[in-house]
């Protein structure tokens, strides 16, 4: 199960960052299924493997202290290997149902800023915004929503899909370079978070032009996401650059593919980051 996920995290099958961090902690659960000889050796093992599921992916700051917080609670306070097994499950699913209810309460605050009748423009896929746009609609607001591709995944598509099965909302998927163009329509831009590290918005590639542009011609810009993704020290951010591939299919010759994963937003451009403890000032 640990190989499977570290593969799934690396081949990004799942987008949220909250859902990576659960499913890379639940992972170890596997670990106290394992022979071993002493607590020791399990330790040891416990402390490879959270950092192999770390290095799956070290850009997700919520993967690195949800591991980190299960191998801190574990490593050095067991008595003996059984008590290791039942403390290291007792702490996953501590640390499963913080980032679980983390994201929730993040949505929760954050349906407050959508009024019936609203324009709001949203970039990637965000599991945090979605359901704070479904706790919104549950709460009576309609509104009508511009969704980036979000190349070259295009991982907007699938948010516009999921927006459209929704009553009262109405999705507009669009190019990634046309957000500047539909901006001026908007009430606000509400995106989702990877990481805030040091006062910086680390986020899909696309996020840094868009809020910039919101910022130049006074739309708002509103970020959601879990207080555990707000990071000021310890994690150091890596950007993971793509497969070509992706961008093309067929290598040109003469042409060098960039596929940079995401990209660095200053968070001076930002109006609010709403997270599950309320709102953030920077």
């Amino acid at each position: 199960m640990i190989d499977e996920t570290i593969e799934e995290i690396r081949e990004m099958q799942t987008h949220s960052s909250s859902v990576v961090a659960v499913k890379a902690t639940q992972a170890l659960a596997e670990l106290t299924e394992r022979d071993y000889a002493t607590v020791e050796e399990f330790e040891r093992d416990l402390e490879r493997n959270v950092g192999a599921l770390k290095r799956a992916n070290p850009s997700h700051a919520s993967l690195y202290n949800a591991l980190q917080e299960v191998l801190s609670s574990v490593q050095g306070q067991a008595d003996g290997l059984e008590d290791a097994r039942t403390l290291t499950l007792d702490t996953i699913e501590r640390v499963v149902e913080d980032v679980e209810m983390g994201k929730r309460r993040a949505a929760s605050n954050a349906a407050e800023i959508f009024e019936d009748g609203q324009t709001f423009l949203t970039h990637d896929y965000s599991s945090t915004v979605k359901e704070s746009v479904e706790l919104a609609v549950e709460g009576g607001a309609s509104m009508r929503a511009f969704v980036t591709e979000a190349r070259p995944r295009f991982l907007g598509r699938k948010f516009a899909r999921e927006l459209a099965a929704l009553d009262d909302v109405e999705p507009h998927l669009i190019v990634d370079g046309a957000s500047g163009f539909f901006l001026p329509e908007c009430d606000h831009v509400v995106i989702g978070m990877d990481c805030i590290v040091d006062g910086t918005l680390y986020n899909r590639v696309g996020t840094f032009p868009l809020v910039a542009t919101a910022n130049r011609v006074g739309v708002p810009v509103t970020v959601v996401g879990s207080s555990a993704k707000i990071v000021d020290g310890g994690f150091r951010f890596e950007n993971e650059i793509r497969s070509p591939s992706e961008v093309m299919l067929e290598p040109v010759e003469g042409i060098e593919l960039e596929n940079p994963a995401y990209d660095a937003t200053p968070v001076d451009l930002i109006d609010r980051v709403i997270t599950d403890t309320g709102v953030v000032e920077f």
